[in-house]
């Protein structure tokens, strides 16, 4: 949701101290302006503590990162809201610990946000491509410059056949409500011999659905792992949910259906087509 004009101004004022888990305000707004501040912070999930030793909103997590990562797009997930949760810098360092990033090596990151992931990622010496779907999300990633490219979509409906090369790795924090499709698809972009690392919610881990239990499946013959990542590794993006981090290998021939895989099933159905 679009953060007003009017509070934004507030938010970005010097004045205001964004830390820790709160949002303080020391200057006086006229009572308009104060109830839209005080519902847009309500919404992000902040409370009015008005005890005299506080008098800020206080929220249930570190907020600073949070708050610099919707102020850079004048926008901001609402408590009923699921898609956008910025990938914490702890579990980026945890990302890139496994992702073994070398000078020059291509990189997908495919639900890019406002660069929690790209930046480190091109820090690390990779070159990264990114696609995200939000239009002002995507327009703060050209603005940054770090990355390579900024595609502007919904990665699902992105086909691996246009995409030229493989990635030597794909690193993504995927929507949580689509975690396994986007993962899935992701797979297309994935270079024979590459590495993709993403977050998942744990309850991918135990979800009876079929599709989630064939995606289990893939990742096992694939020797693939899912490691638990701490409690509240997401606290800073403003969600408790328990997440996990998969870390899979690709390999030519190997049971993931990667880009070579991709680029292959047309000949394969040529083949058919003249037997």
């Amino acid at each position: 949701m679009e953060i007003p004009s009017g509070v934004y101004d507030v938010l970005t004022d010097p004045r205001t101290v964004i830390a820790d888990d709160r949002v303080q305000i020391p200057f006086e707004l006229d009572r308009a302006r104060y109830e839209q501040v005080n519902k847009i912070l309500k919404e992000i999930g902040g409370r009015w503590d008005g005890r005299k030793t506080v008098r800020a909103h206080v929220f249930p997590f570190p907020v600073q990162e949070f708050m610099r990562a919707c102020l850079a797009t004048r926008e901001f997930p609402t408590r009923y809201e699921q898609g956008w949760y910025p990938t914490p810098t702890r579990v980026v360092d945890e990302m890139l610990a496994h992702a073994g990033i070398r000078e020059g090596m291509s990189v997908l990151e495919p639900s890019a946000g406002t660069g929690s992931i790209v930046g480190p990622a091109v820090e690390c010496g990779g070159v990264v491509d990114c696609v995200e779907i939000d239009e002002r999300r995507a327009r703060v990633l050209r603005e940054q410059g770090t990355a390579r490219r900024v595609v502007h979509a919904d990665f699902l409906d992105l086909d691996p056949l246009d995409c030229p090369n493989g990635y030597r790795r794909v690193l993504m924090n995927p929507p949580f409500s689509a975690a396994v499709q986007h993962v899935k698809h992701a797979m297309g972009f994935l270079h024979d011999d590459g590495t993709l690392i993403a977050v998942l919610p744990e309850s991918g881990m135990w979800h009876s659905d079929r599709a989630t239990v064939e995606f289990r499946e893939l990742i096992a013959l694939a020797e693939g792992t899912f490691a638990p990542l701490p409690d509240e590794s997401f606290a800073p993006s403003g969600t408790s949910v328990r997440t996990v981090l998969l870390v899979v290998d690709a390999e030519a021939g190997g049971p993931l259906p990667t880009h070579g895989w991709h680029q292959a099933q047309p000949r394969q159905l040529d083949l058919f087509a003249l037997a």
